[in-house]
C-alpha cells in the first residue's frame, strides 16, 4: 500500500506545483463569474422581478438579489467540478507523454492499483480546489445578506462537493485514457471549458432547452450535482419567500421559479428527485471508475 499512497502523494504534488495548470483549471469558473456580473445577473433579476409583480409587499429586491447570487454560485460550482476534475485527471496524460508512466509500470504495483491511485489523487485535488471555491463563494454571499442555509445544508453542500469531485473525476479518467499527448488533451479541455457552462445550466437554465437537449445535458453527472446544489443552497430562501407570501398564491410563485431555474434533472420525460439524482451520480461514478481500471489493466503492459 505504500506504493499506492506514494503515487497519490506524488500526483497531488505535481498538480499543485504547476501553478499555471491550477489557474487554468479555474478559468471557466472565472468566466462564469464575469459573464454573470456583466450580463446574466441583470437578466435573472429582471425576470424574477417581473414574475413577482403584485407580490412586491412580500418579496423584496434583496431576496431576489440573494437568490440570484446563490444561483451564480451553483453555476460556478458546476463548471468548476467539470474543469478542475478534468485538469487533475490530465496528469495521467502528461505522465504518458513524458514516459513517467513507464517508470510507474516497473513498480511492483498492479495496474488496477496504479489507475486507482491516479483516480484517488485527482479526486482529492478536485475536492480541495472546489471546496475552497465553495467556501469563498459562500462567505461572499453571506457578507451581503442571509441565504437561509442551516448548518445541515452547509454540511450537505460539502458532501455534494465530494460527490461531484469523485463522479466527475471518474468520468474524465475514462476520457483521458484515450489521449496520448498533452496537446490533444488541452484541445479537448478548450472545448470542454466552452461547453461546460451550457451543459450544467450556468448561463441559461436547462429548462429553457428542448427535451432532447435537456436529456443530453442531464446525462452528465455534473448536471445532476449542480441541480442538487441548487436545491440545497436555494430552497431556504425560496421557503422564506413562500412564508412571506403566506399562501396567497398557493405556492405558485416558488413552483414557477423552481420550474424555470431547473430544480429537478430530467431524462426524457422522467424527472429525478434529489435522492434519484444522487443514486444516478453514484452509479455513474462507480461504473466509470471500474471501466478506467479495466482499460488501464488491459491496455498498458509492463515495460
Amino acid at each position: 500500500m505504500r506504493g499506492f499512497f506514494g503515487i497519490i502523494k506524488r500526483n497531488m504534488s505535481v498538480y499543485f506545483k504547476d501553478i499555471h495548470a491550477v489557474i487554468f483549471s479555474l478559468l471557466t469558473s472565472i468566466i462564469v463569474f464575469v459573464l454573470y456580473l456583466l450580463f446574466i445577473k441583470g437578466t435573472f433579476v429582471n425576470g424574477l422581478t417581473e414574475a413577482s409583480k403584485g407580490l412586491e409587499d412580500f418579496i423584496t429586491s434583496g431576496d431576489i438579489e440573494m437568490f440570484s447570487n446563490g444561483f451564480l454560485l451553483t453555476g460556478i460550482m458546476g463548471s468548476a467540478l467539470i474543469t478542475i476534475s478534468y485538469s487533475c485527471a490530465s496528469i495521467f496524460v502528461k505522465d504518458r507523454e513524458t514516459r513517467v508512466e513507464d517508470d510507474v509500470l516497473t513498480t511492483p504495483i498492479r495496474r488496477a492499483q496504479i489507475a486507482a491511485s491516479y483516480y484517488a489523487s485527482s479526486s482529492i485535488c478536485s475536492f480541495i480546489m472546489t471546496s475552497i471555491i465553495f467556501t469563498v463563494g459562500l462567505l461572499m454571499i453571506k457578507a451581503n445578506g442571509d441565504i437561509y442555509m442551516t448548518a445541515k445544508d452547509v454540511a450537505c453542500a460539502y458532501g455534494l462537493v465530494f460527490l461531484g469531485s469523485v463522479s466527475a473525476t471518474a468520468f474524465f479518467m475514462v476520457v483521458v485514457t484515450f489521449f496520448k499527448s498533452v496537446s490533444a488533451s488541452s484541445a479537448f479541455y478548450g472545448i470542454l471549458s466552452a461547453a461546460s457552462g451550457f451543459v450544467i445550466g450556468a448561463y441559461i437554465p436547462i429548462s429553457e432547452f428542448s427535451v432532447g437537449v435537456k436529456t443530453f445535458c442531464n446525462i452528465f453527472p455534473a448536471s445532476h450535482v449542480t441541480v442538487m446544489f441548487r436545491n440545497v443552497m436555494l430552497n431556504g430562501i425560496l421557503d422564506r419567500m413562500n412564508e412571506k407570501i403566506g399562501g396567497l398564491d398557493n405556492g405558485a410563485f416558488v413552483d414557477a421559479v423552481k420550474e424555470s431555474f431547473t430544480f429537478r434533472a430530467t431524462l426524457g420525460e422522467k424527472a429525478f428527485s434529489m435522492v434519484n439524482s444522487g443514486v444516478y451520480v453514484a452509479i455513474i461514478a462507480a461504473v466509470c471508475s471500474v471501466v478506467c481500471m479495466v482499460i488501464y489493466s488491459k491496455n498498458y503492459k509492463r515495460v
